[in-house]
């Protein structure tokens, strides 16, 4: 997250696996034959120390004949084949369980951070959110494909074989219950300490994916100012901390397996002594000293086998309830019960009445203060102003990434808030400051305006965009593979595929939020041609710092401080000498000091 957050009580509780539950029984069939098949052959298990009692009394001592003893192996071979077949089934049906509980808390949790606003991922860091999808998921999967199968495999185990050594010595089995209670106490008061350490193993496992996922994707900045050392360093300490806090949780973990084991196989031999001087006397057979040592040490393992599946499903708890906070949010920007149609068609006007904003990150700041600003079907209008005056905003609310805190947006004579935020969108093609090319193909990077464009629509608007000189020299044309963030692309190459992809989508209203800035003159001169035939069908607002892209602008609209402090044609505004505008134009085509 931004900031580390104290660990909400609900994130400690085993109580956070029924989220894997529900999604367990969403497969009745599967979990059936998982179950089924995992009884089976926890019973074959149990099963073995009863022919292995049966052959040594009948085969080393005084009972049975040939026939007999062929019969006892007969059965012991039966055993042994039923336990293979069930084990093989039950690691089948466990191990696709797991795989579907998984691509299924996957999926919801992608599907829920798509309808989340752009509010929660400025409070919480992308990284970690994918480290929640992968590392989190992947502890569930263990969990559900392994872990839970054990357990369950080492209850009927251990209470399979408690019942069965009491029919086999009763006297020392009581005796071996008695001790369990000692066995108990190490199990909750170190599993405590497990619980906690395995939660922060996790979250510094989060840390050291953001730290490579952050620092990869700035390699350029990291390389070019020679700060590769320092990097390194920084993950080195991030690793350092991350296996600190693991030693521990392994420490702790190494020392509840050691309690435990020592004290269950410590009674064992005590009650392995006492056996020894019952077969001495006679009053117990040799085959059911051997199957109550079998079946003891059974009953030894799986109680020890659970300490360590405690410890895993403390581990699971602490991912599913890092899942169940990301499946809990809610958008704060949604659709109303009754949302309000845009009128057909559409006219593609936009009004701010009264706009007062705040970003919940920044609230000290105001972005809008008391905005007024109509904007014409078909106008081109053009928004300029000094870095942070609140340009950026306006295009955040009008697409309903935000909803403001007094006034309100219009479309089409209709308040943002009263309609359907993705019906608002479908109105708007937007071409943003910062280029978002995908890790995919051309054609797909461009057909994400309308995912059903064909050829013929993409290359028209790879035409008007200047795009399709380049496009066509690709090795593989549209099928072409662009790259992690088109790194195989210019900084030009990249804008002009984000406007061919926002023309292709030939909205209504055309948002250009510095459309330009990474194209060169000639490549802008010849873009500036095309968008200007587009700009007579639909209505634009095009936000620019360098004023030579707005100068046919039908009226421009100077913004300081969340206001409007001046519009008009670029020839009224650069007329007002004292004017911003006007020192803005000096600036930018005389290269005069402010």
């Amino acid at each position: 997250m931004a900031a580390p957050r104290p660990e909400p009580a609900p994130l400690r509780k085993i109580g956070n696996l029924r989220m894997v539950w529900r999604r367990m029984l969403d497969y009745p069939g599967i979990l059936v034959a998982a179950g089924l098949s995992l009884l089976v052959a926890a019973l074959a298990t149990l099963a073995i120390p009863d022919g292995l009692r049966r052959v040594i009394d009948r085969g080393f001592g005084a009972q049975g004949g040939g026939l007999d003893l062929a019969h006892t192996f007969n059965y012991l071979f039966m055993i042994v084949a039923v336990l293979a077949v069930a084990t093989a089934c039950r690691f089948y049906f466990v191990s696709i369980l797991g795989q579907r509980v998984v691509s299924d808390v996957r999926s919801d949790v992608q599907d829920n951070m798509l309808r989340l606003e752009p509010r929660f991922f400025e409070e919480n860091r992308p990284s970690e959110i994918a480290s929640r999808i992968t590392a989190d998921t992947s502890v569930i999967e263990t969990v559900v494909g392994s872990t839970v199968s054990i357990a369950l495999r080492n209850i009927v185990v251990g209470v399979g074989g408690t019942i069965y050594l009491l029919t086999l010595a009763p006297e020392m089995t009581l005796a071996l219950l008695v001790g369990l209670p000692v066995v108990v106490v190490p199990i909750v008061l170190l599993g405590r300490r497990v619980r906690n350490l395995s939660r922060a193993s996790q979250d510094r496992i989060a840390d050291l994916g953001s730290i490579v996922a952050e620092t990869l994707g700035a390699m350029k900045i990291v390389q070019a100012f020679g700060q590769e050392s320092r990097e390194s360093r920084r993950f080195r300490d991030a690793v350092e901390t991350a296996y600190e806090t693991a030693r521990r949780r392994i420490l702790v973990r190494a020392l509840l397996t050691c309690i435990v084991i020592a004290m269950l196989f410590g009674g064992i031999t005590l009650l392995m002594r006492q056996a020894a001087f019952g077969v001495s006397d006679g009053t117990i057979s040799g085959g059911t000293v051997a199957a109550f040592i079998t079946t003891g040490a059974l009953v030894a393992g799986a109680l020890g086998a659970l300490t360590e599946v405690y410890g895993d499903l403390l581990r699971a708890a602490g991912a599913a309830g890092r899942l169940g906070e990301l499946l809990a949010e809610e958008p704060q920007i949604r659709a109303p019960a009754a949302p309000v149609a845009l009128p057909e068609p559409a006219h593609g006007a936009l009004a701010f009445e009264s706009v007062t904003f705040r970003y919940p990150t920044r609230p000290e700041v105001s972005a809008l203060d008391d905005f007024s600003l109509a904007v014409k079907p078909g106008e081109l209008l053009a928004v300029v102003g000094p870095s942070g005056a609140g340009k950026s905003t306006l295009f955040n609310l009008a697409q309903r990434f935000y909803d403001p805190s007094g006034g309100a947006v219009r479309m089409d004579g209709v308040d943002l808030r009263e309609a359907d935020p993705a019906v608002v969108r479908a109105r708007i093609a937007y071409v943003p400051q910062e280029t978002v090319i995908f890790a995919a193909s051309a054609r797909d990077n461009l057909r994400y305006g309308r995912w059903d464009a064909s050829d013929e629509a993409l290359w028209a608007a790879a035409e008007a965009a200047n795009a399709a000189e380049f496009l066509h020299k690709l090795p593989q044309g549209l099928d072409t593979y662009l790259g992690e963030g088109g790194a195989r692309l210019s900084g030009g190459q990249r804008q002009r595929i984000a406007i061919a992809r926002a023309l292709l989508r030939d909205a209504p209203l055309l948002l250009l939020d510095e459309a330009t800035s990474a194209l060169d003159t000639e490549s802008e001169r010849l873009i500036q041609a095309s968008l200007e035939r587009l700009f007579e069908s639909r209505t634009t607002m095009v936000i620019a710092h360098r004023l030579a892209t707005v100068r046919a602008a039908d009226r421009i609209v100077v913004m300081d401080h969340g206001r409007i402090v001046e519009e008009g044609t670029h020839d009224q505004l650069n007329a007002k000498k004292g004017g911003l505008y006007a020192r803005l134009a000096r600036l930018q085509f005389e290269g005069l000091a402010a």
